[in-house]
């Protein structure tokens, strides 16, 4: 971060319109979807695993866990997302068509759209793994119900495991055009002064003037471009190659402590 602090904008006064501390002992279906993309793939491979106790939501990798797809193996991945949509089973319409190589619709998944909205702000209370192999990442992506046009996202961050230290963690974030025309992918590694694997909170703010992602109270990335059409909140943990360690390595872990949003924050929210 840079020594002229430029300070992100205090969380909207009003009621967030989305809001989950992860206090109740069953993760809430109202709020989330415990898929990672089901549609491409089998409900046995997208569920996610996890547990709850004081500290919030613990994601998981379980030594047992399947590969999300056997075409994207070795990949295992755990994910809450606030929403679904797809096709028909063999068609290519779906929420991320993030690949080029022709994901097809395996399983056919009703439209909802629990919170996606178009513009507004999110923060979240998350600590990252750094557990081999793994990575924390949370997007907001384009629901593509409307149109498969709309498959921009905002990449709040990419921690990897390797790249958490006790006084210094890295983090991708930005924006992926993916293929919509409107968008120009604009990624950025970024220096945090902080052990990533500890509690602290992200902000993304996105609308017409643009796209802000802060952490910890602090811009990192202004963008003067963002998606214009509803977007799915997705929180996951992957496991990224072969399996490594032991049994005993597993289950790899990360948390979501808390999240709050705000649909369309106005002018004064920003203030």
């Amino acid at each position: 971060m840079v020594s002229n602090v430029d300070r992100l904008p205090e969380s909207p006064a009003r009621k967030p319109d989305f809001e989950d501390a992860f206090t109740a002992p069953r993760l809430r279906e109202d709020r989330w979807v415990d898929h990672y993309l089901p549609h491409w793939t089998s409900p046995e491979r997208s569920q996610a695993r996890y547990d709850i106790d004081d500290a919030g939501l613990r994601l998981r990798i379980d030594a047992d866990q399947p590969d999300w797809r056997e075409e994207d193996a070795p990949l295992r991945v755990s994910n809450l997302q606030t929403g679904s949509f797809s096709g028909p089973v063999g068609s290519r319409r779906g929420t991320h068509r993030h690949r080029s190589d022709g994901l097809v619709v395996r399983t056919e998944t009703p439209e909802r759209l629990l919170w996606a909205p178009t513009a507004g702000r999110v923060d979240m209370t998350v600590s990252a793994s750094v557990d081999e192999g793994c990575m924390l990442a949370a997007w907001l992506v384009g629901t593509e119900h409307l149109s498969e046009n709309d498959s921009g996202e905002v990449c709040i961050f990419e921690i990897d495991a390797d790249a958490v230290g006790e006084r210094m963690s890295h983090a991708r974030c930005g924006v992926k055009a993916h293929s919509d025309a409107r968008l120009t992918t604009d990624m950025t590694e970024v220096a945090l002064p902080l052990d990533a694997s500890k509690p602290h909170t992200w902000t993304a703010i996105w609308g017409p003037s643009g796209t802000i992602i802060g952490c910890e109270g602090v811009v990192v990335k202004r963008m003067p471009q963002s998606p214009g059409y509803p977007l799915f909140l997705l929180i996951d943990l992957f496991e990224i190659g072969p399996r490594s360690g032991t049994e005993a390595s597993y289950p790899k872990t990360a948390y979501i402590h808390r999240v709050r949003g705000w649909d369309a924050v106005s002018v004064s929210d920003r203030q």
